[in-house]
């Protein structure tokens, strides 16, 4: 979709990564479905050694300033612990309070076992809801099961990036035409 721009954001630290894994194939349904294209970034070989938002540079001053210049965003993180990874948050510790209010994001999520899903909703859910970001209602979580070959693969799983990405793409046409009255 011109003049639209959707960044996706995974917090792996290295490839090949099921976390972007997921982030691509909602970005590939977005692509193939509704035309709307997202640059893809992720923390594998990204040196993040700035604690201050003045006082980043090259690639992560990049990704920072993407993230904040974006008009929706695709998030995926792996679970840590319970939670999103420190670094992933740490990105989000960099932008701007104000940057992302009223924005669409899509939310994912994967890890080891069924019973980390809820850091959709405990952790990245309540991140995003602190820069008064738009979250689209379904968030898609995909354990070790969901892949094959390192790509999402289970049907379930497949249902819910359609509906996560056509929520996601009536906020962006919303916002686009809200922009263009």
């Amino acid at each position: 979709m011109v003049g639209i721009k959707v960044i996706g954001f995974c917090g792996n630290t290295q490839r090949p990564s099921k976390t972007r894994a997921l982030v691509e194939s909602v970005s590939s349904h977005l692509q193939l479905h509704y035309g709307i294209e997202v640059e893809i970034f992720d923390l594998a070989g990204l040196r993040l050694d700035a604690f201050q938002p003045g006082s980043l540079t090259g690639d992560a001053k990049k990704l920072v300033t993407a993230i904040e210049g974006a008009d929706g965003l695709v998030v995926g993180s792996p679970v840590y612990k319970g939670s999103y990874s420190g670094l992933f948050k740490h990105v989000f510790d960099l932008v701007h309070p104000g940057a992302l209010i009223n924005r669409p994001v899509l939310l994912t999520a994967s890890g080891g076992g069924a019973r980390h899903c809820l850091v959709l909703e405990h952790q990245l859910r309540p991140l995003l809801g602190f820069f008064e970001a738009c979250t689209v209602p379904t968030a898609i979580y995909a354990s070790e099961n969901d892949f094959t070959d390192g790509l999402p693969s289970n049907p379930l799983i497949l249902q819910r990036v359609a509906a996560a990405a056509s929520q996601f793409a009536s906020l962006i046409n919303r916002q686009r035409l809200e922009a263009a009255e």
